[in-house]
């Protein structure tokens, strides 16, 4: 029996390395955009992660008459009034990197002292099956604070800015098995798995490719 196929509706690569860590020891046959030509660029215009997952796999998952799985992420800072949320990838404005998100993330909270600095990770997943109609759905988020400099090289977006305030270290210091356990992105994923799991017991042939 062929494994069933879950396709990650994001063409950040670093999110799908990320996703596919979690789900591929699942059994799934994991995929992503880039094995799809005729995937589509959706319009990511939603007022909250989840509207924006929604989308991301409900349009996808017509296109491309597949189950998908949609994710939204972001940084909520709580000094920022919860910015720069929906906008993370896009909040230093078109032509955004990462480099120039945090240099923008810096300058708004200038030399506020590191117990202003609070905020939190969230992500929100969706997965739509073929038909466009939404299956299942997690939220998880992860606590820290903003450090006044970034430390460490690893993950992406904000990731050596965030201090997960217990561990003492960023999320660019923490290595990827201990990301992959305290990780908004992992919490969603946790409370997806039992979803998941119910969905291929119960209609495995629809899911396989």
């Amino acid at each position: 029996m062929s494994r069933p196929m879950l396709v990650f509706g994001t063409a950040n690569r670093k999110k799908g390395i990320e996703l596919a860590e979690v789900f591929a020891p699942l059994g799934f046959d994991c995929r992503a955009l880039a094995d799809f030509p005729q995937a589509i660029a959706v319009v990511e215009d939603g007022d909250s992660f989840a509207a924006n997952a929604a989308l991301k796999a409900v349009v996808q998952a017509k296109h491309l008459g597949c189950w998908v799985l949609g994710e939204d992420s972001g940084l909520m800072v709580d000094a920022l009034g919860g910015a720069p949320g929906v906008f993370s990838a896009r909040f230093s404005g078109p032509g955004a990197t990462d480099h120039s998100n945090n240099r923008l993330l810096l300058e708004r909270l200038g030399d506020l002292p590191l117990p202003q600095r609070t905020a939190r990770y969230v992500c929100h997943m969706t997965l739509s099956d073929p038909q466009g109609r939404v299956r299942a759905e997690s939220e998880g988020e992860c606590r820290g604070r903003m450090l006044l400099g970034p430390r460490g090289s690893g993950g992406f977006g904000y990731d050596p800015l965030f201090e997960v305030i217990e561990y003492h270290c960023t999320f660019g210091e923490l290595s990827p098995r201990v990301k992959a356990c305290l990780s908004h992105r992992a919490r969603a994923a946790r409370q997806l798995i039992p979803q998941l799991r119910a969905l291929v017991a119960s209609c495995a042939d629809a899911m396989s490719p």
